[in-house]
């Protein structure tokens, strides 16, 4: 039982945090999570006692409920992962519920150290490295854009000008339309909010424009 409540404690601490930001995977889950997985755990290395001690063909195998406990908790962590376009939520939610199931175990064997040590590391990459991870994303802005091209212009000259712009290319699809003319979609990341909007800029004076959408982090 106390270590049952321990997978409780520390299980939900790291759902607090997920609910307090309001992810999908919050408080409940976390502990459902671990609690049961150190449950499993305690089944394995103490449910069988009793034929071992009472049958001389019983063999017992502590790894066996714990593997399948490891690989059957990828359901949940796959029921919180949603992609929108490019835009892909949930990842981190899911490495938690699945990291809150291996606590659960270490729990359930009496590795108390290395687990209390482990949700200091998972609380820590939760909080903190998200600020961090918000700094460095602040300098990104993102643009998407399409545009029609006459047929007389090659998508490559206009790829080459476009490319005068500091910028990443992350998606470039060009498409034959029916009156033989290119159609290029393009999303691309500017290092600069003052880069992307020169880009901006450079977009709306070129001929056939159809939709330019902007991002700003």
């Amino acid at each position: 039982m106390i270590k049952l409540v321990i997978a409780l404690t520390l299980s939900g601490l790291i759902g607090l945090e997920r609910e307090l930001n309001r992810h999908f995977a919050g408080l409940r889950t976390h502990i459902l999570v671990g609690v049961s997985a150190c449950l499993m755990m305690l089944l394995s290395v103490n449910g069988f006692t009793y034929f071992m001690e009472n049958y001389d063909n019983v063999r017992f195998d502590p790894a066996r409920i714990p593997s399948y406990v490891i690989s059957g908790v990828g359901f949940l962590g796959a029921g919180t992962i949603l992609i929108s376009g490019r835009t892909i939520r949930g990842l981190t939610t899911a490495a938690s519920i699945w990291s809150v199931a291996g606590l659960g175990l270490v729990i359930g064997i009496g590795m108390y150290k290395e687990a209390i040590f482990t949700t200091i590391i998972i609380l820590i990459s939760l909080v903190l490295l998200n600020k961090v991870e918000k700094i460095i994303n602040s300098k990104q802005h993102n643009i998407s854009f399409e545009i029609n091209l006459a047929k007389e212009n090659n998508p490559g000259d206009f790829l080459a000008q476009l490319q005068s712009f500091p910028m990443e290319i992350r998606e470039y699809d060009v498409i034959s339309n029916e009156d033989g003319r290119k159609k290029i979609k393009m999303y691309v990341e500017v290092k600069q909010r003052k880069k992307q909007l020169n880009l901006h800029e450079w977009l709306l004076n070129q001929q056939g424009v159809e939709k330019i959408k902007m991002k700003f982090k």
